[in-house]
């Protein structure tokens, strides 16, 4: 999370608070996107998916089940900014449980004002899986980044290969599914595109091609 992003001002044109919305699946290379762009655009950056791994790790911490719906509510309501400065918020045992948290309505009521209120104060570029069809649903810029499951899983399985996880592709291909599928079938905000998101496919496409693109889109958008 950043509440600003030093080195960079705001494009001339911009003279009121502009929120993009940047949604998408795991491993679709949003992430990276929306950090860029908000230094690019001297915005402020906010990964909404860091706060639901950080209800998710201070559940698993005090030895409760992010599936637990009291667990993970008192969980949202205690989170303190020290919980999303965490070095310890990416793994598979936090992967899935933060999608178990966000499939939780009271987690995700509890989470919402945080979200809003970072918007309302300044704009910025915010990343998640419902940004632009219920956190923001008024953001000037909506992305919804995609790529093919299987530039996803590798994208994912070369990332835990880094940390030095040995494990099979086609294990991390699985729990990318089971996360996508719950997701996107969830009853309180499922992850889908907004009507009025543009679509970024980055399966073919390196970072720099990605934020080229991404770039274009949020110009024309702004006008700037």
């Amino acid at each position: 999370m950043s509440e600003s992003a030093p080195g960079a001002t705001p494009p001339e044109g911009l003279t009121e608070p502009v929120v993009i919305a940047v949604d998408g699946p795991a491993a679709a290379g949003k992430g990276t996107l929306a950090r860029r762009l908000a230094a690019e655009l001297g915005l402020p950056y906010l990964d909404t998916g860091l706060l639901y791994r950080a209800v998710a790790r201070r559940v698993l911490l005090e030895g409760g089940l992010p599936t637990d719906p009291a667990a993970a509510e008192a969980a949202a309501r205690a989170l303190t900014p020290a919980d999303l400065e965490r070095t310890d918020l990416r793994g598979p045992d936090v992967d899935q449980g933060a999608s178990q948290v966000a499939a939780q309505p009271a987690v995700r009521a509890a989470l919402l004002d945080f979200q809003r209120g970072f918007a309302a104060r300044h704009g910025g570029v915010m990343d998640g899986r419902d940004i632009g069809t219920v956190v923001c649903p008024d953001a000037r810029v909506k992305l919804f980044v995609t790529a093919s499951p299987e530039a996803r899983a590798r994208r994912r399985w070369l990332e835990r290969q880094a940390r030095g996880e040995a494990i099979p592709l086609e294990e991390v291909a699985a729990e990318m599914a089971v996360r996508d599928a719950r997701d996107a079938a969830r009853d309180v905000a499922p992850m889908r595109p907004a009507e009025d998101a543009a679509l970024l496919d980055t399966t073919a496409l390196d970072a720099e091609a990605a934020f080229g693109e991404a770039m274009t889109l949020v110009q024309a958008k702004l006008g700037v």
